[in-house]
């Protein structure tokens, strides 16, 4: 006789359903659910995308499908069920409704207007309720809807490929494959992870790049669900005076509705008028007579990007980690020695960090012959401005 599973290990299976969407339910958070009755799934379901039906809806429904009845039965969710009207009913709702016995939560709703609030209205309404189960992990694999819901700016990632000794690129600007395939591919699934993606101009004119996600050769069709033609990644390019080229590929391609230029008022008109015709532009505020970082954060917060990717070269990486703007680093790092005083380096900008800024939660893995750090920065003093 099998023994019975413990909410930790449907839990986990709740997690392992929520993360089959990601990258694609922003500005939602990912969410997985699990139904059991007298020892047996009976329902799983996932939230697929914004607008679409919420894990429990879709666990609850594969139940039915199935002509099996949930009243009774326990229901496992990573997530608070919500309690508000918004682009779907309440989920609180179906659950009374569907006579659940008992709702197990991994993660409280983190917006505190919210947090707490089904928890009252399922037990009110007779439904056992058992919470924090796995609550750090189903934290983190929303930490960026987290940090939006709550601070309404996006989550910042700082990513950068380099050398041992900390270099992106030779003084001209040589640093086409510092890593190898395998980092790549991983670099395409942080961009996976992102609503969004920025660089400096000066990453422009080096490399016109596309910046865009594509399906990293590796990806496994059950975990990765994103087609290229369905993963709309936003393309922000930091350009104070507007020398974007009217050639390069982020204003002539396919997908040049998602780019933003984002200028100042230093900029020409006739080179802002020019590239309007073509993409997105946004005139910003100036701090330091460069762009006003917190208020673009600001703007795009509202605009509903929940999650940023900065690959922007070390002049635009050490803007944000001095403004106290970025909250992780995902840094490559290449068995190569490249030297030079004048090399250009992952985190440049004018002055120090004082006191230097900490990382913590550090995770290492090795992805072919390059070693992939990612880390948490953790919270101290910053210089204020933009260093850039």
């Amino acid at each position: 006789m099998k023994p019975a599973r413990s909410d930790e290990s449907y839990m986990r299976l709740a997690l392992r359903l929520a993360a089959r969407a990601r990258g694609e339910t922003s500005p939602n958070p990912m969410v997985g659910a699990v139904l059991v009755k007298a020892g047996r799934i009976i329902g799983r379901g996932w939230h697929h995308r914004a607008g679409a039906p919420h894990a429990e809806i879709e666990a609850l429904r594969a139940a039915a499908a199935a002509g099996l009845d949930p009243a009774g039965a326990t229901l496992y969710v990573t997530l608070e069920p919500c309690t508000t009207h918004g682009r779907t009913p309440p989920c609180s709702d179906a659950i009374k409704a569907a006579r659940v016995a008992r709702v197990v939560v991994g993660a409280t709703d983190p917006n505190p207007a919210h947090a707490g609030r089904a928890f009252t209205l399922l037990r009110r309404a007779g439904i056992q309720v058992t919470k924090d189960i796995l609550g750090g992990d189903a934290a983190k694999l929303n930490a960026a809807f987290n940090h939006w819901i709550v601070h309404r700016t996006p989550w910042v990632t700082i990513k950068a490929a380099m050398t041992l000794d900390g270099k992106v690129a030779t003084s001209t600007g040589e640093s086409k494959w510092i890593t190898g395939e395998v980092a790549r591919a991983e670099g395409m699934r942080l961009r996976q992870d992102a609503d969004a993606i920025l660089v400096g101009i000066e990453t422009v004119l080096a490399d016109d790049p596309s910046l865009t996600w594509r399906p990293p050769p590796s990806a496994e069709p059950s975990n990765t669900k994103v087609s290229g033609a369905d993963k709309r990644l936003r393309r922000i390019i930091l350009d104070s005076r507007a020398r974007t080229p009217l050639s390069a590929r982020l204003v002539t391609d396919e997908h040049a509705a998602l780019t933003t230029i984002v200028v100042t008022a230093a900029a020409p008109a006739r080179r802002v008028a020019a590239l309007a015709r073509r993409v997105n532009v946004l005139r910003a505020p100036t701090r330091g007579g460069r762009v006003d970082l917190r208020w673009l954060m600001r703007r795009l917060g509202r605009e509903e990007v929940t999650s940023l990717l900065v690959e922007g070269g070390g002049e635009v990486n050490a803007a944000f980690l001095a403004a106290g703007l970025a909250r992780r680093v995902a840094f490559f790092y290449a068995p190569k020695v490249l030297g030079g005083r004048a090399a250009r380096k992952a985190v440049a900008g004018e002055h120090s960090f004082h006191p230097p800024i900490r990382l913590t939660e550090i995770t290492w893995r090795r992805l072919g012959p390059d070693l992939f750090m990612t880390a948490t920065i953790a919270p101290s003093v910053r210089i204020s401005g933009n260093p850039v």
